[in-house]
This record gives structure tokens, C-alpha cells and sequence, in this order.
């Protein structure tokens, strides 16, 4: 079975599992879910889920926390990890929010990426889940494990992966397919232990039993 004939029952079998996904991190707007993304890396959404309430109490959009101190910042958002740059960025982030886009989270991957702390990944992200725009496949951990044991890329590389997969899916769907591998990845896929035997891919998975990619 090729990528093409197994991309499409993925989805389907997928979809019949999570036939809603939202992304796992906690946000009401793009600016949270931009902010929640930026910590999230090398750090799990349920640390992050915690940390954001208090962040966004204290500085509830771009223009409150282009204002903040970085030390105040480095306090709050201390437990996610490399707290020092992701405060330095996040307020980065929203003093360009505020001075070059009016104050709105800018809706294209090139003027997204612009903001320090946002890169591919997470500007694929915002822009599928907060505007219903689809430039990309988001590809991190969990995308990059599944794609790979599912036989769909044989690359390693973040970029090269997503060029393998957008292919395979309609554009509208790309979105859709990211926030499913994630949470399939978490579930039922994870690096150390797959649970091959209660997985519904598992017949067309050429990776079964395969752990630790």
C-alpha cells in the first residue's frame, strides 16, 4: 500500500475517533493561542494549561504585555521551560503585535513568522485553528513519530516532512489532521510504548511494534 491509498483511510479512521479536534492547549482568541503555542515547545500542554490563566489575568492581550517587565514574565511562565527566551520572545511578539499590525495577530505565514518565538510550526497553527486559513501542516513530535510509522514520509526533517504530507490530504483538512495525529500520538502512539494492539491503524501501520522513532 502506497502513502496515497493510506493517507486517506487514516484520516477516516481518525476522524471517526476525534470527529471534533481543537487544539490541547487552552485559548479563547489567536493572541492566547499564539502566546500557549510559544510555551508549549519542549514543554507538555497540560504544564502550559496551568501557567496561562495566571499570564492572561495579568496581561490579557498584546498590548498589556508589550508592556510588561521580562523578570515579571520569567515568574509566571518559569515552569514551561527556557523561560528566559520565552519571556524575551513572547514580549518581543507583542510589541510587534502592536506597533507593525494594529494590534491584531497577523493572518499570513510570512507575517507571522516575523514575530520572535514564531516559527512554521506554530504560525500553521494559529493560522488553521483561530482564522480557518491552511498554508501548511503544523509538524511536530507526535506528527513527526506518526508520519513516519505510518509510512507516510521517510524524511526527518520538520520542512521536508510537512512538503510529504500536504499532498496527501485536501488543503481544508490540513488543520484537522495535525491536531489528530497529535492526540492519536498521545493516546494510542507514543515514542516508548505503542499500543499496537488496540490501535485502529494497526493493519495498515508498516511500523507495527516499532517504538522509540
Amino acid at each position: 500500500m502506497t502513502s496515497t491509498e493510506r493517507a486517506p483511510i487514516i484520516f477516516e479512521r481518525l476522524r471517526l475517533r476525534y470527529p471534533k479536534t481543537v487544539p490541547a492547549l487552552d485559548h479563547t482568541n489567536a493572541w492566547e493561542l499564539l502566546v500557549a503555542t510559544v510555551l508549549a515547545a519542549q514543554c507538555t500542554d497540560a504544564r502550559v494549561n496551568m501557567v496561562t490563566p495566571n499570564l492572561f489575568a495579568r496581561w490579557p492581550g498584546p498590548a498589556e504585555l508589550a508592556t510588561a517587565s521580562q523578570e515579571d514574565l520569567e515568574e509566571v511562565v518559569r515552569s514551561t521551560g527556557f523561560y528566559h527566551n520565552k519571556a524575551k520572545n513572547l514580549i518581543g511578539a507583542a510589541k510587534r503585535v502592536m506597533d507593525v499590525f494594529g494590534g491584531e495577530v497577523p493572518r499570513t505565514l510570512a507575517e507571522l513568522i516575523t514575530l520572535p518565538g514564531v516559527a512554521r510550526k506554530t504560525a500553521n497553527i494559529v493560522m488553521s485553528n483561530s482564522f480557518g486559513i491552511h498554508e501548511g501542516i503544523a509538524v511536530d513530535t507526535h506528527v513527526t513519530r506518526l508520519a513516519y510509522r505510518l509510512g507516510l514520509t521517510d524524511a526527518k526533517d520538520a520542512v521536508k516532512i510537512e512538503r510529504d504530507l500536504m499532498p496527501l490530504y485536501p488543503r481544508e483538512h490540513w488543520g484537522e489532521i495535525n491536531n489528530m495525529l497529535v492526540y492519536f500520538g498521545r493516546e494510542v502512539c507514543p515514542a516508548r510504548a505503542p499500543k499496537c494492539p488496540s490501535c485502529e491503524l494497526e493493519d495498515i501501520c508498516p511500523k507495527r511494534g516499532v517504538a522509540g522513532k
